[in-house]
């Protein structure tokens, strides 16, 4: 186990921060939660556009709910006081050696990733429930590069966003199995996808825009 750990804070080393302010600003407007807000009303809307009635839509977004309450809550609220394990920035060991950006350091314990656990579990449950090839790709992504900000940003070991994977993929998985208890799915028209697709893309753009624009 202590050979595990040790390669965990090595590989975090490896791709943790850079010299690129370009590359700083551009992580932090990724990582920022308030950034994917459009996303997630391009998937109500989609949501809206493809369900019939309003018990329909409010299921879903109970079920959505539910996907961050049990991926993120938990682990915030129990897992992460209880295990406390250091995040990096903190860690004593490798704390001083970690490149923090604009002195961002998290709160003191890191295990495991909520951002993982939340954007995955909202990806897996959405990508069941439209069952588009697609839209799973751009939302696997999506949950992709919410992980990586936490590596660059030195505030998760790679192990915390594994862990964090496997429960939100859990969450998000058990979520849409109850759901399908409750109700039957609504086939989802690919064109109807194209909404929160196009709106994920528009929000990278930005990104990319702000991070030009503050490196000039």
């Amino acid at each position: 186990m202590e050979e595990i750990i040790q390669f965990d804070k090595h590989l975090l080393l490896m791709v943790n921060g850079s010299d690129s302010l370009f590359l700083d600003s551009l992580i932090l407007t990724l990582t920022n939660a308030l950034t994917w807000i459009p996303l997630y009303v391009g998937l109500l809307y989609m949501v809206i556009r493809s369900n019939p009635t309003v018990r329909d839509v409010v299921l879903i977004l109970a079920a959505a709910g539910c996907c961050v309450l049990l991926a993120g809550a938990v682990d915030d609220g129990l897992v992460k006081p209880t295990v406390a394990r250091w995040r990096p920035t903190h860690d004593p060991e490798i704390g001083s050696l970690v490149d923090v950006v604009n002195n961002y350091r998290g709160g003191n314990y890191g295990f495991f990733s909520a951002h993982a656990a939340n954007t995955f579990s909202i990806a897996v449950f959405f990508s069941l429930l439209v069952r588009q090839r697609l839209l799973t790709i751009f939302l696997v992504c999506w949950s992709l590069i919410n992980c990586y900000t936490r590596l660059y940003l030195g505030v998760h070991y790679p192990g915390d966003i594994l862990v964090g994977l496997c429960w939100g993929g859990f969450v998000g998985w058990l979520v849409y199995q109850v759901y399908c208890r409750i109700t039957i799915p609504v086939k989802y028209p690919l064109r109807h996808c194209y909404i929160p697709m196009a709106i994920l893309i528009l929000t990278v753009i930005f990104a990319l825009i702000k991070a030009a624009i503050t490196d000039i």
